[in-house]
């Protein structure tokens, strides 16, 4: 699907042109992180000179290259050096363990790996697991480098690539691993427009980052939601980016609110929900927010207006994939509906389907298709699940929806996680919406189980506020709060109390573990 009125050209490189657009900015801060600055006009050296050094390691173009980095200026160096020189860069989630470490580099194939100093030690481990001898570059400060191992800097000793590879838009360009809480993560393979794309639809006409912010994105860099919101968006627009290469707790992102003074923030429902709860909490007048954005799961209606109510500005809830690259459907600036996801991205097309492929009616739930540019060009070494996936111009995204009849797309849930009780479907999505606005409930997962029976019941996982115990009388309390807002057959049938929920790193509550409990 193209764009009507916008055109990329056949050939194209897209670190080759974030460097143009930026040309004229040497001096403007393109990145702070926990330790340095970098300037575009540095940016631009590093870059190039980064390219030229991994050429010179004998890498060739189309030739992977393992990033296992840190969110540091390094990050962003690597990837769009490895752009600009025609390598693949496959960033990948740095909390995994040495053995997904080890699949990943056997399945790309990679022919050189960087990674930051404080990870190394689990990153040898998965090179000796996966039996590869492959050059290693090891990027931050570090006492002793390994035997034949490079640090970043001698890598960036190189003279500056003098011209970019000549690649197509439509080239392979960076794999992104999705998910593999059911299988084997899969190398999703995306092309050099597909940034382009996202930038343009999403970054430029939707979020609207301008020159002038300052964007702060708690998604890491090796998740297709990070990878947007603190490269492709500010790059883009010529802003400037903080950088952490922490986890994202609430005390931590409160303290770069204040002091870095973002006004483009980009999180996730969980750390909105950690964030109101925090005693670390800013004022409104102590921070600069203009914008915010939320994905990975739907934005709770209360969560959001009492965000709004805080800080004075808008949260604009959408969803995005690995497939899709970045936010496809969102709530968007002048058109905010909080408990709903919004509506499609000018540029994208959505359909709701039933299980035989037709189109579902408004107010029905149905399988979620979405047509548009930035769609990946396969899973790398899957044919089976790329079949399954990439249907000709559409794209299956896993997910169920219902949209009403003013067009506004409300969440269902997975595919996968959603239950049949009594014979009837049950979105654990909108029990969860349900919980979350008693007073009792600070977060809550929803779940089906076996009963002794063999049929499903409903189980909700809930995390109670400070001062509120959970015992079996607050139990009874919360059954009988959905039962007066839902269908009968949809309240749960037990209800857990837990000190936490059970995350990923961007604080995606990891439903299969719940399912999998005693």
């Amino acid at each position: 699907m193209e764009h009507p009125t916008i055109r990329v050209p056949d050939r194209f490189n897209f670190a080759h042109h974030i460097l143009a657009l930026n040309a004229d900015r040497p001096s403007k801060l393109a990145y702070i992180d926990d330790t340095c600055e970098l300037t575009y006009g540095e940016l631009d050296r590093r870059v190039k000179a980064c390219a030229a050094g991994l050429l010179a390691l004998g890498v060739r173009p189309e030739e992977r290259v393992l990033l296992v980095m840190q969110d540091s200026v390094d990050l962003p160096v690597a990837f769009l050096g490895a752009l600009l020189a025609g390598v693949v860069p496959v960033p990948v989630n740095t909390l995994l363990p040495p053995e997904d470490h080890a699949y990943m580099l056997g399945d790309s194939s990679a022919r050189a790996v960087i990674t930051s100093a404080p990870l190394l030690a689990g990153l040898q481990q998965a090179m000796a697991l996966a039996g590869v001898d492959i050059p290693l570059i090891v990027a931050g400060a570090i006492d002793g480098l390994p035997h034949g191992a490079l640090g970043f800097g001698q890598l960036l000793d190189h003279a500056p690539l003098a011209a970019p590879a000549a690649s197509a838009a439509d080239q392979f360009a960076f794999w992104l691993y999705s998910s593999g809480s059911t299988g084997r993560p899969k190398g999703t393979v995306h092309s050099h427009a597909n940034l382009f794309w996202t930038a343009e639809l999403y970054g430029k006409a939707v979020l609207g980052v301008r020159e002038d912010d300052i964007v702060f994105s708690v998604a890491k860099l090796f998740f297709a939601y990070g990878l947007g919101n603190a490269l492709t968006f500010p790059l883009y627009a010529g802003a400037t980016t903080v950088l952490m290469a922490e986890r994202p707790t609430p005390q931590a992102v409160c303290d770069r609110l204040v002091r870095h003074q973002p006004t483009v923030f980009c999180g996730v429902p969980t750390l909105y929900v950690g964030l109101l709860a925090s005693d670390c909490l800013p004022s409104k007048t102590s921070v600069a927010l203009r914008v915010c954005t939320s994905a990975g799961e739907a934005l709770p209606q209360h969560i959001g207006e009492r965000f709004t109510n805080h800080f004075g500005c808008y949260i604009l809830d959408g969803l995005g994939s690995t497939e899709m690259l970045h936010i496809f459907l969102s709530n968007q600036p002048g058109d905010i509906r909080y408990g709903a996801t919004g509506k499609p991205v000018p540029g994208y097309d959505v359909q709701l389907r039933d299980d035989a492929g037709a189109p579902v009616a408004a107010g029905e739930i149905g399988d979620l298709y979405i047509r548009g540019p930035s769609s990946a060009l396969m899973y790398w070494n899957n044919r089976a699940k790329s079949q399954a996936t990439f249907l000709g111009e559409w794209t299956r995204s896993g997910d169920k929806y219902v949209v009403d009849a003013d067009g506004y797309y409300t969440y269902s849930g997975r595919s996968d996680d959603m239950l049949k009780v009594s014979g009837q479907y049950v979105s654990p999505i909108e029990v969860e919406s349900v919980l979350m606005g008693h007073e009792a409930v600070c977060e809550c997962a929803v779940v089906g189980a076996p009963d002794s029976q063999g049929l499903t019941r409903t189980v909700a996982y809930v995390v109670a506020h400070t001062g509120r115990e959970g015992n079996a009388a607050l139990a009874e309390e919360l059954k009988a709060w959905v039962k007066a807002r839902l269908a009968p057959h949809k309240y749960p049938r037990d209800v857990v109390f837990l000190v936490d929920l059970p995350k990923t790193a961007t604080g995606k509550i990891q439903r299969f573990k719940l399912r999998a409990a005693p």
